[in-house]
């Protein structure tokens, strides 16, 4: 009896996971053991065609352009995300008033992509307000939605807008360092370049992880904002999967989706269990 409440204690969390359980088994699980079926099969008939769609996939050079680019998008905004976040959450720490500013920074994650695409157009545009600016002081217009230089106008976008809520995760993990070990620290005469390196980066080793992991999968969400800036098929430098995915659905392509969709979900869940890896070993 003794043996038998203890595990009913123990797993009586469980009822209460069932309903999110079977959400996400119905809504994630099953649609996607569905498309790793179609990845196999033809997209009309259905009929089992082995690798051939992902042979496919892998020759098609708007796929390889899709996947530089998102690759080079991710490894850029990432850091420069992280450590713009950091140095700002940590001005930030010494205000006295902070909690006045914690609803401001959550404002970007509030403003609508539509309204956004419009801000980055009027700013960015041929005629916009920075290209009106440049030739007024009698230089040629710039092309920053048409030419490489979109990349980095969508690079901005994505700062702006998972700034204020990754500076929000960097500021909980920093309050939560215990002020007590940081007096004691400046006590015994530590600097605050000591207090910041010794100190409080090695207790926000959590909070990176976590910054990390949201950040990476947040870099794959960006394709509304290229979408509706520059449409179906923008400058080559901000092609993304995203992209490809829509055009391949536009075209019924579902077999090469189903497949392709199979290859970037390994590929993260690669990339996340190696951090997970790599973030085991530096804890031990």
């Amino acid at each position: 009896m003794i043996n038998r409440y203890a595990i009913k204690r123990k797993y009586r969390y469980l009822p209460f996971l069932l309903p999110s359980a079977a959400g996400v088994a119905v809504f994630t699980f099953l649609p996607f053991a569905d498309s790793v079926r179609r990845s196999f099969c033809t997209a009309v008939t259905g009929d089992f065609v082995g690798v051939n769609n992902y042979k496919a996939v892998f020759g098609n050079e708007a796929f390889g352009l899709a996947v530089k680019n998102t690759a080079v998008f991710t490894a850029v905004c990432i850091p420069l995300l992280i450590g713009i976040s950091f140095f700002i959450a940590y001005g930030l720490s010494r205000v006295k008033h902070i909690r006045l500013i914690k609803s401001v920074l959550l404002f970007p994650m509030a403003v609508p992509t539509a309204a956004l695409v419009l801000i980055w157009q009027i700013l960015f545009g041929d005629s916009g307000w920075i290209n009106h600016i440049i030739t007024s002081h009698g230089h040629g217009a710039v092309s920053f939605l048409g030419s490489s230089k979109a990349f980095w106008v969508l690079v901005g976008s994505y700062i702006w807008k998972n700034l204020g809520y990754t500076v929000l995760l960097w500021l909980t993990g920093i309050m939560g360092v215990s002020t007590s070990v940081i007096d004691a620290a400046r006590v015994d005469g530590a600097n605050e370049r000591q207090v910041l390196f010794r100190i409080i980066l090695p207790e926000l080793k959590p909070a990176l992880y976590t910054i990390t992991i949201i950040s990476f999968l947040n870099s794959f969400k960006v394709f509304r904002e290229a979408y509706l800036v520059a449409g179906a098929y923008p400058h080559k430098s901000i092609y993304l999967l995203q992209h490809l995915f829509n055009n391949w659905f536009v075209n019924m392509d579902l077999d090469k989706m189903a497949a392709a969709a199979v290859v970037v979900f390994s590929v993260i869940f690669a990339a996340a269990v190696l951090l997970q890896r790599v973030w085991d070993r530096k804890e031990v």
